[in-house]
Order: structure tokens, then C-alpha cells, then sequence
């Protein structure tokens, strides 16, 4: 089994099943997720409508909603009535909790920080790897063009922000100058910036723009491997060293009280723990805290944004609000 070493992690237990008594007061759930997520709750749904239907006798359907995770938050506070979000970044849960949807203590709700699994940023790049490029400090080459989200919008581009970020901190030992500099040539060799995930994986791979496309692990892998694109061979890249990427989960508590489906939401989120869909999240390249679910991917030293930076809202402030570092060095 797999075993990563990330910075100051804690792989607590999973949380334990909990006997569904009773059928829940609705029948219904929207799950409000991240962009490049559509066909892993594809598969998931309908694991858990089975889950769900063994244990109660209740028949379900779940509905998905996807976009970047910033713009879900956005939609949420703008009427999209999701009863719960899998997202990909932290603080677009907050804002959804600074905004009175989500509970305060969301992260303290379910196991792992609330993060059922997890990832990093890898790189995908043409047949035989024609530029080269191993790490990161290969993307800032003036031969080099890439192609990842908007930090803005996608929170799947500010871990690939971060990477590169945490990189070139730890290559320059803490000069803030360098970093800036180093991230600075990274993100003026960016060919494309759509909003989210799917678009970054469009132009790269339908539109071939970009040597190489910064996305979550299991993206690359599953692009890679697909059906879809294995004619073109792509290559995949996992640098040694990068950043720890959790998928955190929430109730959308203003929604759940509303439509009471606040118990079918939160087993919904638990169920994610539940060996079967650990298992099913790897065959999806993610990484799982299932100790018992084997795994292929490679050993990477994962670093915490937090460990680094500090709180998720003083990264935010700094680096992803207006006239932050990364408005900054995209203005030079």
C-alpha cells in the first residue's frame, strides 16, 4: 500500500457507519462539486442509492452540478439550492460558512478534516516528452508553454498555484523575492487559462495548445489512460516533491434544514468513507486514507499549504483576493 509522507497530516479514523434506521424525509439531493468530477459521481450516485436502498428500503435520486469551485460557492449563495458540496478547496467551503450555508465547524464534521480523499498536481505532456520537462522548475523555460485553470475561478489551478509556489520557496529557502519571480515566468508561460478544470483539459488535449497541462493526479492519469485520448500517448509527469491537495466536504446546512434532508445529505458525505467508494476513488487515481484499498501511485512528498503559508484565509488574502500576489504577478 502506498504510504505518502505529507507534512504534519493526520490519517485519523474513518467514521464509523452508522445503521440507517429510517428512510429520510425526502427523496431527493443535489451535489454541488468541482469541474472535473462529473464521471466519478457518475459512478458514485448510484453506489450510494443502492447503499441507501439495502439499508432503509427508501428509493433516491441524486442530481450533480459542476463548475469550478468557486463559482459553485458563488451559485450556492445565489439561490443553487445543493444540499451538499464536494469541492476541491477549503476556502470556497469557508466562504460558504462565513455566508451562514455551511456550519462553522464543517471541518470538524466528518474524518480527515472533512477530506475523504485527496491528491496533487501532476503534469501531462505530448508523446515522448518532447521539452523534457520533469519538474517544476522545467515550466518556467522559455521553450515551455502550459496550459492550467484560472486561480480565480478553479480551485483545482490555485493547488497548481501553490505547487509551483511551495517549490520555489523551498528551492530559494524562504526568499520571497525569487519565489515571486519563479511563479511569476510560470504563469506568463500560461497559453490558456480557462475557468476550470475541463476547459484546461479541452484545450490541451482537443485544442493541442500547451507543452504540458497542470491538473489533479488522478486527471492526468485518467486522461492518460482513457479511451479517449490514448491515440495521442500522452505522458504523465508527477514531480517529486508537491502539494498536498484535499477534497474537503460539507452539509449545506441552510439548504438541508429547508428541504430536510439533512440525514440523506450528511450519510450521502459519510458514505464517501465506506470502503467501497475508497475503492472507487482509486480506480479514479485518487489518494485514499483506506488503509485496506491498494494503490499504484507513486511516492510524492506532499506539503500542506498550511504548513507553509499559514491559515487557508491568510492564503487567500494574500494570494487569490483582488490586488493579491497572484493579481500582482499576473499584472507584470
Amino acid at each position: 500500500m502506498f504510504k505518502p509522507v505529507v507534512s504534519r497530516l493526520a490519517l485519523v479514523g474513518l467514521v464509523a457507519a452508522v445503521p440507517l434506521q429510517v428512510a429520510a424525509q425526502t427523496d431527493k439531493l443535489l451535489n454541488a462539486s468541482y469541474d472535473i468530477a462529473r464521471e466519478l459521481f457518475a459512478e458514485y450516485n448510484p453506489l450510494f442509492v443502492q447503499h441507501w436502498k439495502q439499508e432503509t428500503g427508501q428509493d433516491i435520486s441524486i442530481e450533480q452540478s459542476h463548475a469550478g469551485t468557486s463559482r459553485q460557492a458563488q451559485a450556492i449563495m445565489q439561490g443553487l439550492k445543493a444540499d451538499v458540496v464536494t469541492f476541491n478547496q477549503v476556502t470556497d467551503i469557508d466562504v460558504l460558512a462565513k455566508r451562514g450555508f455551511v456550519a462553522k465547524d464543517w471541518q470538524q464534521q466528518f474524518a480527515n478534516n472533512a477530506s475523504p480523499y485527496y491528491s496533487t498536481t501532476a503534469f501531462l505532456v505530448r508523446k515522448d516528452n518532447p521539452k523534457n520537462i520533469q519538474n517544476w522548475d522545467d515550466l518556467i523555460r522559455d521553450d515551455v508553454k502550459i496550459v492550467f485553470p484560472n486561480p480565480k475561478t478553479s480551485g483545482n489551478a490555485r493547488y497548481s498555484y501553490l505547487g509551483a509556489w511551495l517549490f520555489a520557496n523551498e528551492t530559494f529557502k524562504g526568499d520571497q523575492e525569487k519565489t515571486k519571480d519563479f511563479v511569476q515566468k510560470l504563469l506568463g508561460n500560461v497559453e490558456n487559462f480557462p475557468t476550470g478544470g475541463r476547459g484546461a483539459t479541452v484545450a490541451f488535449a482537443n485544442n493541442d495548445q500547451g507543452d504540458a497541462l497542470l491538473t489533479f493526479e488522478s486527471e492526468v492519469i485518467n486522461i492518460a489512460n482513457g479511451d479517449e485520448f490514448k491515440a495521442q500517448d500522452f505522458q504523465i509527469i508527477v514531480p517529486p516533491v508537491s502539494v498536498l491537495a484535499e477534497f474537503p466536504i460539507a452539509v449545506v446546512e441552510k439548504v438541508t434544514e429547508r428541504q430536510k434532508s439533512g440525514d440523506l445529505a450528511k450519510a450521502y458525505l459519510n458514505y464517501l468513507y465506506a470502503t467501497p467508494a475508497q475503492e472507487l476513488l482509486s480506480r479514479y487515481n485518487y489518494r485514499v486514507h483506506d488503509s485496506s484499498v491498494k494503490s499504484d501511485l507513486p511516492t510524492v512528498r506532499l506539503i500542506n499549504p498550511t504548513d507553509v503559508l499559514g491559515t487557508w484565509d491568510q492564503i487567500q488574502d494574500t494570494h487569490f483576493a483582488a490586488g493579491g500576489v497572484l493579481d500582482q504577478l499576473l499584472a507584470k
